[in-house]
């Protein structure tokens, strides 16, 4: 299924926006079933409007066409190298990739792709959990230590967390970590995040850092975190000051009896690119 269905069915060659699905779930650690969360953002997705109220802009007319999804499994290293080819094949195209999980391991091959194509590249991180383990359950390609893997290829500022474990605090770089209970009672911190990224970021989006009250199916749910305006507003400022050169949506985990999440999904995806797409930079 095409993102957005038949309403913003293109054909490859005519779209600027390329819908990477990345079914992967084998290094998650607690909930199972975020394989699944990439059919369920397309099956929401049709029920998206594609005109944006708050641009004015209709994002699907530079084109959105899915590829085929990527069904590596016989290893994390193999799987993201199969990402990062991927995406690379698509910036070399001049096409915008946006990467669809599956669990936050999917994200470093897509950051692998951004870091060698981009100069002057840096990470955002959106995200409920540091994920800065040098391994975790034997691997360090778990989803645990995506940030880690990420770090080692661009700088990574880290926006949302509000949880770690002992040993990943030394780890963490205390002036590019803004925790979700500082974000809460101190909104100039998002702008203090923003200060900190290079002219081109690339954006990795773990959706448990959103509240879960809003966001209950992850595979690791954390209370605490910002809601829907919140983060976007956050990711409007974003785009209005920085070049955002790409991002990915990971770690939906959805339940046949909730589909309300798996639709958020849809619109973060959705919206984020209206912002982009927006700008005058993304318009040539």
């Amino acid at each position: 299924m095409n993102f957005g269905g038949d309403e913003v069915l293109y054909d490859y060659s005519g779209s600027g926006i390329i819908i990477v699905p990345v079914p992967y779930d084998e290094t998650s650690t607690w909930i199972k079933g975020a394989d699944k969360g990439p059919d369920a953002v397309m099956e929401a997705s049709v029920n998206l409007e594609f005109y944006d109220i708050e641009t004015g802009t209709e994002a699907h007319l530079h084109g959105i066409h899915t590829i085929a999804p990527i069904t590596e499994k016989e290893s994390p290293e193999k799987l993201i190298e199969a990402v990062m080819n991927q995406v690379t094949i698509l910036l070399e195209q001049g096409k915008f990739p946006v990467v669809v999980g599956g669990n936050h391991t999917v994200s470093i091959g897509s950051a692998m792709a951004f870091a060698r194509y981009f100069t002057d590249l840096s990470i955002l991180q959106l995200d409920a959990h540091s994920d800065l383990r040098h391994e975790y359950e034997g691997s360090p390609f778990n989803h645990a230590c995506a940030m880690a893997r990420m770090r080692e290829h661009a700088p990574i500022v880290q926006v949302g967390i509000r949880s770690m474990s002992k040993e990943e605090v030394p780890l963490a770089d205390p002036e590019r970590i803004f925790p979700a209970h500082i974000l809460y009672t101190d909104k100039s911190a998002y702008k203090k995040a923003a200060d900190m990224l290079s002219e081109n970021v690339y954006v990795t989006i773990d959706l448990d850092v959103l509240d879960p009250s809003l966001m209950p199916s992850t595979g690791t749910p954390e209370p605490g975190g910002p809601d829907y305006r919140e983060l976007m507003n956050f990711l409007k400022e974003l785009a209005c000051r920085k070049n955002i050169v790409g991002f990915d949506v990971v770690e939906l985990c959805p339940s046949p009896d909730n589909k309300a999440p798996d639709f958020v999904a849809a619109r973060i995806i959705y919206q984020l690119l209206s912002y982009i797409f927006s700008q005058p930079r993304r318009n040539s």
